[in-house]
């Protein structure tokens, strides 16, 4: 009985946790794609030498540089199914849906608690730029040794991370 309870508070508390990292994330997301908006010039095209018509941050860090652009991507990772905004949006909403229906619902007393938070709050996040921008705001701009790695932002990392996590928790469950 006494086992219950605490293993009851414990999973409250890992509950709790994953919704603060969440909306922290979220916010931090909606802030950095805010200030992304106001103060960079969007690019069109970027010319091929650092820092790529943006803010440079560092350059040929043990051969990575990083500097900060604003991007529009109206498609999915990468862009891709531009053209399909309105079905993408559509499907994007389904699937948060979904996921928030399993995280609240079913997922009490599962590890998978902060994975799903944080691919919630980044799915989020983007579907919120289709209604404020018209379009997902990009701005994380990485060459990683010479590999122009595609722009992205706070959520398409909280994404990432989420499956990466859930991947690695689904394995130890």
């Amino acid at each position: 009985m006494i086992d219950q309870q605490l293993e009851k508070k414990e999973s409250s508390s890992y509950f709790h946790l994953s919704l603060i990292v969440s909306i922290s994330l979220f916010f931090l997301d909606q802030l950095t794609k805010y200030l992304t908006f106001v103060y960079l010039p969007p690019l069109f095209s970027y010319p091929y030498s650092y820092p790529y018509g943006g803010i440079g941050v560092f350059k040929n860090f043990f051969g990575i540089e990083f500097s900060l652009n604003h991007l529009s991507n109206s498609g999915a990772a990468w862009g891709l199914l531009g053209e399909y905004q309105i079905p993408l949006l559509l499907f994007r909403i389904l699937l948060i849906m979904a996921l928030l229906y399993y995280f609240f619902k079913l997922s009490r007393l599962s590890l998978l608690q902060l994975p799903l938070a944080l691919i919630i709050s980044g799915a989020v996040g983007n579907v919120c730029d289709y209604f404020l921008y018209g379009h997902v705001i990009d701005m994380f701009h990485f060459v990683l040794w010479g590999y122009d790695f595609p722009i992205f932002n706070v959520a398409d990392s909280a994404i990432c991370i989420g499956i990466g996590l859930a991947i690695l928790f689904s394995w130890l469950e």
